[in-house]
């Protein structure tokens, strides 16, 4: 992930850059992020199960969702997706594989399933492989 200044043609390195991986220094398929008043960079790492957060100026990112490993316990995480931070620093993740959306507290260990989990389907309290979100 670059961060780029207006004008600026290679930007700066801010999260990952280190090749495919699992340790704190990679990512292995970002595919959401999310930059808060304080310019941490956090990151929906799918193809690790989790969730990164990036402090300004850090060689390596610290863990704030998921385990690593795929599973559907609330300490896991499976396919995370859409991602959200609020301004008390509690993340809202679209955990895509487990058809649910789930919230982890600051320092938590294991999230909140908020929405859906109840496995793939088109009822009221199901969701289908959800991508992406927003908080209004």
């Amino acid at each position: 992930v670059r961060r780029y200044q207006l004008g600026e043609k290679s930007g700066t390195l801010v999260a990952g850059g280190n090749g495919k991986g699992r340790s704190s220094i990679h990512l292995n398929q970002p595919s959401n992020l999310f930059v808060d008043r304080e310019q941490n960079v956090y990151v929906s790492d799918s193809f690790n199960h989790r969730v990164m957060k990036w402090i300004i100026g850090a060689k390596e990112g610290i863990l704030v969702a998921g385990d690593q490993n795929k599973g559907h316990a609330l300490t896991q995480l499976s396919g995370s997706s859409g991602l959200f931070v609020d301004t008390l620093g509690t993340i809202y993740v679209a955990d895509s594989s487990n058809h649910r959306v789930m919230r982890w507290t600051p320092g938590g260990k294991q999230g909140t399933v908020i929405v859906g989990g109840k496995g793939k389907g088109e009822r009221a309290n199901q969701l289908n492989c959800p991508i992406d979100l927003s908080v209004d």
